[in-house]
């Protein structure tokens, strides 16, 4: 009976030790943890103008948010106002190039970009992109921008120079970007359901990949350690796609209304801000598994975000919203005076703020 039952613990010891060292080297650990995501500080930033995409320059600590007429600079660490570049024509997307010294900023209304000094945020050139221009991203690997335009076209500008590369057509409504740093940029087109993998020198597009079951796909991201895409979809699905095959590996229920999601390889977390106000937060357990493990309370209206992948905190933008118009693709209004700043962290992250 005596060896019956030190066999018996033996065997539990050592399905206890494997069981932690595999959940320790998956992140299954840090996982279990992550649940605790919680908001860190709220800044009521006011000032006027709709809100859309955001950027970091984790280098300068500054977060750039666009605000349709203009683009409001922010401290990442205090969340204080640091500076404003005005005299925007209906900004969407902000790319920053810290080896340059340089960010860049498209107008929507004059189909170009404006390109800015990181460092003093004044305005330097212009260079004229597709009609429309929307996202936009920096791709290291190629040292060139990418800007998005409404009309189906691809432009890529020299990021040294300003001076425009070159362009394409995509075909269909162009969305988010990312890249994978080996020559490769992709793109949501949303109206037809699929992901276009784009040769970052030529801007030949080199696939066509449909997302089913994924329709609408309005955001995106990247793991290019394991190769993986991240596409949110507005059908309530964000897509888990072969970056090198455009096969769809798994999906990944999300909230309503995404506009932005972000991976951060330091915890192996995607994240995906929903307009409806939660931000769910999945685990990748494996390159082809993953597990939701929160879907945390944000506000209404707050869909698009940025990572900090220094910190790890999450930065949404919010206002208070009056009600759905019913005209498509008309925001509701915002109240005057309630801009505000959301950033959220881990449960061991003291440094936020609680501000107003």
């Amino acid at each position: 009976m005596i060896g019956t039952l030190y066999s018996i613990w033996t065997t539990l010891a050592t399905v206890l030790f494997v069981l932690t060292a595999y959940s320790t080297s998956s992140g299954l650990l840090f996982a279990a943890t992550a649940e605790n995501y919680h908001l860190l500080a709220h800044q009521t930033l006011g000032g006027e103008g709709f809100w859309d995409y955001l950027a970091i320059d984790t280098q300068a600590r500054r977060l750039y948010i666009s605000r349709w007429s203009h683009v409001m600079v922010v401290n990442a660490d205090n969340y204080q106002v640091v500076g404003d570049i005005p005299g925007i024509q209906g900004v969407h997307g902000i790319a920053i190039a810290p080896e340059f010294g340089r960010g860049f900023i498209t107008e929507d209304e004059a189909n170009q970009i404006t390109i800015f000094d990181l460092r003093t945020l004044k305005k330097i050139a212009t260079a004229k992109t597709g009609n429309s221009p929307d996202g936009m991203i920096y791709d290291p690997s190629s040292k060139r921008v990418f800007v998005f335009s409404g009309d189906g076209k691809v432009t890529a500008v020299n990021a040294a120079s300003g001076e425009v590369a070159g362009s394409a057509r995509l075909g269909g409504s162009p969305e988010f970007a990312t890249s994978d740093g080996r020559g490769h940029i992709y793109n949501n087109i949303e109206d037809r359901n699929e992901v276009v993998q784009i040769d970052s020198i030529t801007l030949q597009v080199l696939n066509r990949w449909s997302l089913a079951p994924g329709e609408s796909p309005s955001a995106m991201a990247i793991d290019a350690l394991h190769r993986r895409l991240f596409i949110g979809c507005r059908n309530r699905k964000l897509i888990v796609m072969n970056s090198d095959t455009g096969k769809v590996v798994t999906t990944i229920p999300i909230g309503e209304g995404v506009d932005a999601n972000r991976f951060d390889p330091g915890t192996k977390l995607v994240f995906s801000s929903n307009g409806e106000g939660t931000l769910t937060v999945a685990h990748e357990d494996s390159a082809d598994v993953y597990s939701v493990i929160a879907n945390v309370r944000t506000k209404r209206g707050a869909r698009t975000m940025e990572l900090d992948p220094e910190t790890h905190r999450v930065y949404l933008v919010t206002a208070q919203l009056g009600s759905q118009p019913a005209q498509p693709h008309t925001p509701p209004p915002m109240m005057p005076g309630t801009f505000e700043l959301l950033v959220y962290g881990q449960r061991s992250d003291r440094a936020g703020l609680s501000n107003q």
